[in-house]
């Protein structure tokens, strides 16, 4: 035995306090294994890891990251070493956001974020770490210890932010793959679960096994659902005990993080990024302890347990410096607190629904049965009580030479502790689960309790476990509850997890808010709303009452184009050019979106600022159309009220239409440079220089491309309608810039369309132009109605007509006939089947421009459905069938009219008309147009009393 002792000794270079454990190990890999190599080397060398771990003089501190036992033994040992200098395993950048979590209510998440890149692919952008911090975890027990202890230092040395995206692999996947325990019908719905976003997650004690069969053997013969389950079974109670001590602890967690660094045969990629940052952090603590004379003695290491049983030459303050750090790349960072919260922090990692709101009932619980004191930082929200200074105690005794007592042997020959059954407890929660169960809308009753109790012991006694645990009770909770529907918005599990404690969400408080954010909130005052309150609350602004409101409506509706939806979504009123408010009605919920607002923060020091880069940014990207840009004008002037942004970007869109070789966006270009001409004409004494330049040159620019559009299989309708419109509506002004009117009709004289709609458009706007009369476009719609070979596609042209009327609305009532026309003429054999294709061509065509059509058809078509019989349709009237009452003898008015020709004659030469008066009594154009029309002539006999 003595021989097997010395020779495990030499091997792993440890020490004699853990040679009774070595040669149990050795007995056993001899005994179940078929060779005593394999199985031997590797349970030799987890006690070697864990060996030379303790005997580093630079104590180091296993964690797993949001474990209450972790937190626990944290607390219990600051208080008993009060170390001078705590290194952390945390992203080096990170360190000037710490004091600032006092002003906030954890859960929060440190946030390292990067909207423009330099030395990364583009389309990794943005970048965003984060790094969330719970009451229940050994990082935020050691900051709270450094920043609230005088004489503490604390120093971050992890790899940087910026370090992460460096070594993260070049595919451009996450860095921190989410676990199994993440399945897609646990994850919450929730819109807490998506408070990080997209960023990269950095946990301090990533401890989970990486051997695929390693955890289903644990989870099977631990008869648990998931990892979360069995870690906190047979991990977090034991060590959560009173009776456990900081050495038990420090081995226990130093024996599982070796163990399952030796059994991770995955991936290789990964295991390197790990060495690398474990070489980093050493590299940067023998710097600290070289530049400030540090004793290793007075220092504490915190980190995860997988890092802290590293084999790489680089470990401990003797360790090699051949690790190179590179620098940082031009990348700018900036950096903030989030809000979290425990459904966040269990979708970032990949953890089992419920695990994080569990680990903070039993962290309460660990404080109670161990009277531990945890440190919080002074003056933190919902901080309940200060805390206590505690004397230092003496250390735990240790072996020989420094090194602590072999613990890991009793712990692991000691059987589990079980728990009597708590049947007032157990009885609370079934009591409560039916409440909760009931108010979201399920049949529960006393029986359902009753049965959740039952059930709830008895799954703990199928499992081997005395006491149900929480997951014990949500399993019979779902069991006994859990219908085939769910009746509310949340499930029967998703109600155990809030019970255990609930979604605990966190708020960065308001000195820890960025420029952004607090000038927002400042500017928001007068509203008189609790702005950093989660949910949403209505905000009532009447500006003729209290015009100082104006400057709040300016913000909210900047806040609407930035911010997520819903963030502040109007009520009544709303924002155009040119108009001004009265009265508004906000739904407010800046609590609810506080990230996106810090995130807004990190862009500039003001709304207005993010709003103009932002616009810039639209504005002058290598994809923008002008379309594009022409909405960054009309925000720019809706928003900023400025002519110095707008006019520049006007400009940008200037130089954009002239590139464009397609019309794609040609219907929005039409909106948005009618709207601004009208606003610009109602507000300003003469149009921007850009705008009338704008006009000119789309003129010539649609000019250029009709012809191509009217044949182009890629261009619609609608848009071609559009740039008809854009021709005819800017014609006046473009002729009187100076453009030539026989540019518009080169272009039609070129346009050959075959489709039945761009012939019907093309017919429609020579109409226009007055190449066309009305007479020769119904002959030819007549001649289209009556050729059965084209009666198919007719719904076609009445298409093309509809788009129509975008540039040309006087043919409203001509479409109206059309339609009437097919209506009167096609027998119903034809009609019948033609009709849906009819319905669904003017649906899918021309559903915006419907209404026009239906005000048009309400004005011709008599009101009454008795008139109706009666009622001749004006296309098929004739002039001869209107008759008016007959002209009076003599004709007075033309002989009134000759007799006094003075004003007659000035008003021709005025409008250069020449011709001659006709005799007396020979009567004339005029008369027969008063006679046939004379409802003009009788309102005016009736308006003088005649």
């Amino acid at each position: 035995m003595e021989e097997v002792r010395a020779a495990g000794r030499a091997a792993g270079g440890g020490t004699a306090a853990f040679d009774a454990l070595r040669a149990q190990l050795q007995e056993a890999a001899a005994e179940f294994a078929d060779g005593p190599d394999a199985l031997a080397g590797i349970l030799r060398g987890i006690v070697d890891d864990v060996d030379r771990a303790l005997r580093e003089p630079l104590e180091i501190f296993p964690v797993c990251h949001h474990s209450p036992a972790s937190a626990a033994a944290m607390a219990r040992r600051l208080r008993e070493k009060q170390p001078r200098t705590v290194y952390l395993e945390l992203c080096e950048d990170m360190a000037p956001l710490l004091p600032e979590l006092r002003n906030c209510r954890l859960p929060v998440a440190v946030q390292a974020f990067a909207s423009e890149v330099d030395g990364f692919p583009p389309q990794w952008a943005p970048l965003s770490v984060v790094a969330p911090l719970t009451e229940a975890s050994a990082e935020y027990q050691a900051i709270a210890y450094a920043l609230d202890t005088p004489g503490v230092e604390l120093v971050l040395v992890d790899r940087s932010s910026d370090h992460v995206f460096q070594w993260q692999s070049r595919d451009g996947q996450a860095a921190g793959p989410a676990g199994p325990d993440a399945a897609p019908e646990a994850a919450p719905p929730e819109e807490e679960a998506a408070l990080h976003g997209d960023a990269v997650g950095v946990e301090i004690g990533d401890l989970r096994p990486r051997f695929a069969e390693l955890e289903e053997h644990l989870l099977r013969h631990g008869r648990v659902r998931h990892w979360s389950e069995w870690w906190h079974q047979y991990v977090e109670l034991p060590l959560g005990e009173s009776d456990s001590d900081h050495d038990t602890y420090r081995q226990v967690m130093l024996l599982i993080g070796s163990l399952f660094r030796r059994l991770a045969p995955g991936d290789a990629e990964r295991v390197a990024v790990d060495e690398d940052r474990e070489r980093y952090m050493w590299t940067r603590m023998r710097e600290h302890l070289a530049a400030g004379g540090a004793d290793p003695a007075d220092c504490l290491y915190v980190c995860g347990a997988f890092h802290a049983a590293s084999r790489v030459a680089e470990f401990g303050v003797q360790g090699t410096d051949t690790f190179e750090i590179t620098p940082r790349t031009a990348s700018t960072w900036q950096y903030g607190l989030i809000p979290s919260s425990h459904t966040a922090i269990e979708a970032q990692f990949g953890l089992a629904g419920g695990s994080v709101s569990i680990a903070a009932t039993q962290w309460a619980k660990n404080l109670r049965r161990t009277r531990v004191q945890p440190f919080r930082l002074a003056g933190q929200a919902g901080r309940r009580k200060p805390a206590k200074r505690a004397r230092a105690q003496d250390p735990a005794p240790a072996a020989p030479g420094g090194v602590p007592a072999d613990r890991l042997t009793g712990f692991l020959r000691r059987p589990p502790v079980l728990d009597p059954l708590d049947e007032a407890e157990l009885l609370g929660w079934s009591v409560d689960i039916v409440r909760a169960a009931r108010r979201n809308g399920y049949l529960a009753s006393t029986a359902d309790a009753i049965a959740v109790f039952e059930t709830s012991i008895l799954l703990a006694g199928m499992r081997d476990r005395a006491r149900p645990t929480p997951y014990d009770f949500q399993d019979a909770a779902v069991t006994c509850i859990e219908k085939d529907a769910v009746p509310g918005r949340r499930d029967v599990r998703r109600l155990v997890e809030i019970m255990m404690g609930g979604d605990r969400i966190g708020q960065v408080g308001y000195d820890a808010l960025p420029p952004l954010a607090r000038d927002v909130h400042d500017r928001l005052a007068p509203l008189g709303l609790r702005l950093q309150q989660r949910g949403v609350q209505r905000a009532l602004l009447d500006m003729a009452a209290r015009p100082e409101l104006a400057r709040c409506s300016d913000v909210l509706w900047m806040l609407r184009r930035l911010m997520p939806q819903g963030t502040a979504r109007p009520i009544m009123g709303e924002r155009r050019l040119g108009e001004s408010p009265i009265q508004e009605s906000w739904d407010v919920a800046l609590g609810t979106h506080q990230r996106a607002l810090i995130e807004l923060g990190y862009e500039g020091v003001s709304i207005e600022q993010v709003l103009e880069q932002r616009l810039r940014r639209a504005a002058y990207d290598p994809q923008a159309t002008t379309a594009v840009v022409l909405q960054a004008v009309e925000d720019a002037t809706l928003y900023l009220r400025g002519r110095r942004l707008a006019d520049e970007l006007g400009r940008r869109a200037l130089e954009v239409l002239a590139t464009e070789r397609s019309v794609d966006g040609a219907p929005e270009v039409l909106r948005r440079i009618r709207r601004l001409l009208a606003f610009y004409r109602t507000s300003e004494p003469v149009l921007p220089p850009w705008i009338a330049c704008f006009v000119t040159t789309g003129y010539a620019h649609y000019c250029t491309l009709l012809p191509t559009a009217f044949t182009d299989e890629d261009a619609t309708a609608g848009q071609v309608a559009a740039m008809l419109g854009f021709l005819f509506s800017m014609e006046g002004l473009a002729l009187s810039l100076g453009c030539d009117r026989t540019q518009l009709e080169l272009a039609f004289a070129q346009s050959h369309p075959q489709e039945p709609a761009r012939v019907a458009l093309l017919w429609a706007a020579r109409v226009q132009l007055g190449q066309l009369t009305r007479a020769d476009l119904r002959a030819r719609c007549d001649e289209l109605l009556g050729n059965p070979l084209v009666v198919p596609a007719y719904p076609r042209y009445l298409s093309g007509f509809l788009h129509a009327l975008e540039p040309v609305p006087q043919l409203a009532d001509f479409v109206v006939e059309l339609v009437s026309t097919a209506f009167a003429r096609l027998p119903d054999p034809v009609l019948l089947p033609w009709l849906p294709t009819l319905i669904g061509t003017l649906r899918a065509g021309g559903a915006e421009l419907a209404p026009l059509l239906i005000r048009e058809a309400g004005r011709i078509f008599p009101g009454r459905l008795a008139e109706l019989d009666a009622w001749v349709p004006p296309w098929a009237a004739g002039p001869e069938a209107v008759t008016g009452p007959p002209a009076p003898a003599g004709g007075g008015g033309v002989a009134l009219l000759a007799a006094h020709p003075a004003a007659c004659d000035a008003l021709a030469e005025l409008l250069g008309c020449e011709g001659t008066w006709a005799a007396p009594g020979t009567g004339g154009r005029g008369v027969a147009l008063a006679g046939r029309h004379p409802d003009t002539a009788a309102a005016l006999e009736a308006l003088l009393g005649g």
